[in-house]
């Protein structure tokens, strides 16, 4: 006992240290926690020995793991998945796994006899890090584009994929179709009865005690430790039983609290989770390098031909095909759960297990660095896919590269550069009060579902990126009379308000120029750079605001609210 006390301080203290040295380098946490691991285990310093410790340490790190799993697989969410999202999740899952089989069995690795490396293997290179991706969207401001959609809609996609995989597992040895049905029949009781608990009876009792956080953190933790057990003596695994109870929680109305109060312990176990399996990994032999470098060769190369192949075929276009391919591009935290249980149930060799961590490790520091850069990478991606014959979305647009008119013709009197929600509003105000205008109109944007929604309502929409300066030439906005840049610098992509007014005033030196401002410090430099009109949002949504409070404190908010309810009702929004 006082030497799994002693084993686990070690553990957090060098992840903490290696942390810091991780956070100011900009490097993932999680390489920083196997690091760590290393260095302290059986296979670096040697201070933590015990295997005993090293497996109660990774097994309670690996159930509060997949208990947070659940609780951020949002239902709802995979219920409403679009088209889109649903063919690109499939077919880079379903394409991945084919291909993996393919490469690893083609390698020599084992795919039968009581040995699955070759399926561990592709399972596990068809799941991306949902911790790094987040991350580096949310630093990039992206979770809300297209693209950062199409990819978190991706990623919940594949941990469900990961749960109906975690559900056979154990039969794998014994892998007939009556043993799949009755272990998919375990799982599917298990889920029911998780499901009509926390929908009937946990909210009641977590009302009863919502004004005791430290009862619902009990609560929390007491469920996911009872489907847990529940989940071991129906033969299937504690791992999985607690990412069932992370699940059934996820739909209750308390999941959000939940999740607030059981974070901070999620991050103490999974930091031990990650050092623990860094304790398991030896110093590399050549062979174990040479197939973790093929292995992060293959995920990369797989991920972008299945997943840029069913968004291009769902005509996408080559930004929005690519940057998903390009975010996904990388192994799962959950995928070494996976290699863990098959490790746990010698399914898989510790050498192709070692060789998958090592690869997680290159491609977690090899993805952010990339990911930080996809837009550029796309830019310079784009030109040498259309030489070789795929079509953009601007084909035949009068602002191809050739330069030839096509159907669209060029920019008319007004034109949009780029489209979000101040535009969308825009463009709804406008069919609202003055709809003659529309046809005075002419919207520049890469996004393909602004695209296409904007010529099905029989607008004039240029496909391009307005940070590129030749599509702003081949578009014709050197004849326009007033251009709008109503997307903020933070939302931009390879440009700024002030850089794009330079770029503009130099084609249309007579155009009226309205741009948008984030900080108050920008107003000055842009119209120094040539605008004729600045706008800050701050200053219209201050005055919304104040309104607001004028008429609450009149009694009259009820009818404000009315009144708003009503004007929302009449809008079409592009972007609701």
């Amino acid at each position: 006992m006082h030497e799994l006390i002693r084993d686990i301080t070690l553990c957090i203290l060098f992840a903490w240290m290696l942390g810091l040295l991780a956070h100011f380098s900009r490097q993932p946490l999680i390489l920083a926690y196997l690091i760590a691991g290393f260095c302290i285990g059986p296979f670096g310093a040697g201070w933590v020995k015990s295997q005993d410790s090293i497996s109660v340490i990774s097994e309670l790190g690996l159930i509060f793991m997949l208990f947070m799993i659940g609780l951020e697989i949002d239902l709802k969410k995979i219920v409403r998945a679009g088209k889109v999202i649903l063919f690109a999740a499939g077919g880079q899952l379903l394409g991945g796994c084919l291909l993996g089989i393919l490469f690893f069995a083609g390698l020599g690795l084992s795919l039968g006899g009581g040995h699955f490396d070759a399926l561990y293997l592709c399972i596990a290179c068809a799941l991306s890090s949902t911790v790094i991706i987040v991350k580096v969207l949310y630093e990039k401001r992206e979770l809300d584009t297209l693209p950062g959609r199409i990819t978190l809609g991706v990623l919940v996609l594949q941990d469900i994929f990961a749960i109906l995989f975690l559900a056979v597992q154990p039969s794998l040895a014994n892998l007939q179709l009556s043993v799949i049905l009755l272990s998919i029949g375990r799982v599917a009781v298990l889920v029911a009865a998780a499901l009509l608990v926390s929908r009937y009876v946990l909210p009641r009792l977590f009302h009863q005690i919502a004004r005791r956080p430290e009862l619902i953190l009990l609560g929390a933790l007491a469920w996911c430790f009872l489907v847990a057990e529940t989940a071991e003596q129906l033969s299937l695994s504690r791992e999985m039983g607690a990412l069932i109870a992370g699940v059934s929680l996820s739909t209750f109305p308390y999941a959000l609290d939940v999740t607030a109060k059981v974070t901070t312990l999620r991050d103490f176990f999974i930091t031990l989770f990650f050092v623990a399996l860094g304790m398991t990994i030896p110093v590399p032999g050549l062979s174990v390098i040479g197939l973790a470098l093929m292995i992060a060769a293959f995920t990369v190369v797989s991920r972008l031909v299945t997943t840029f192949t069913p968004l291009y075929l769902m005509k996408q276009g080559l930004r929005a095909s690519l940057l998903p391919a390009i975010n996904l591009a990388q192994i799962s935290e959950f995928s070494l759960v996976v290699i863990q249980t098959g490790v746990t149930d010698n399914h898989i060799a510790p050498e192709t297990a070692n060789a998958a961590s090592f690869a997680f490790v290159v491609l977690a520091v090899l993805s952010t660095f990339v990911m930080t850069r996809s837009d550029e990478i796309t830019r310079w991606a784009i030109g040498p896919l259309k030489r070789i014959g795929l079509r953009d979305l601007d084909h035949g647009n009068g602002h191809a590269e050739e330069g030839q008119e096509g159907s669209h013709g060029e920019a008319r009197r007004i034109v949009i550069l780029g489209f979000f929600r101040a535009a969308s509003a825009l463009l709804a105000e406008i069919e609202r009060q003055t709809p003659v205008l529309l046809e005075q109109i002419t919207v520049i944007d890469f996004n393909p579902v602004v695209y296409q929604t904007l010529l099905s309502r029989g607008l004039h929409v240029i496909y391009g990126d307005i940070s590129n300066v030749d599509t702003l030439l081949h578009a014709g906005i050197g004849k326009s009379e007033m251009i709008i840049l109503s997307v903020p610098d933070a939302l931009l992509k390879g440009a700024s308000n002030e850089k794009l007014v330079r770029h503009v005033r130099a084609l249309n030196p007579k155009a009226m120029i309205v741009a948008t401002a984030d900080l108050l410090s920008d107003v000055g430099e842009l119209y120094a750079a040539g605008a004729s009109y600045v706008t800050v949002t701050r200053l219209s949504d201050a005055n919304e605001l104040f309104t607001v409070i004028e008429a609450a404190q009149a009694g009259l908010l009820a009818d404000k609210r009315a009144e708003l309810d009503q004007r929302l009702s009449e809008r079409r929004e592009v972007l609701p």
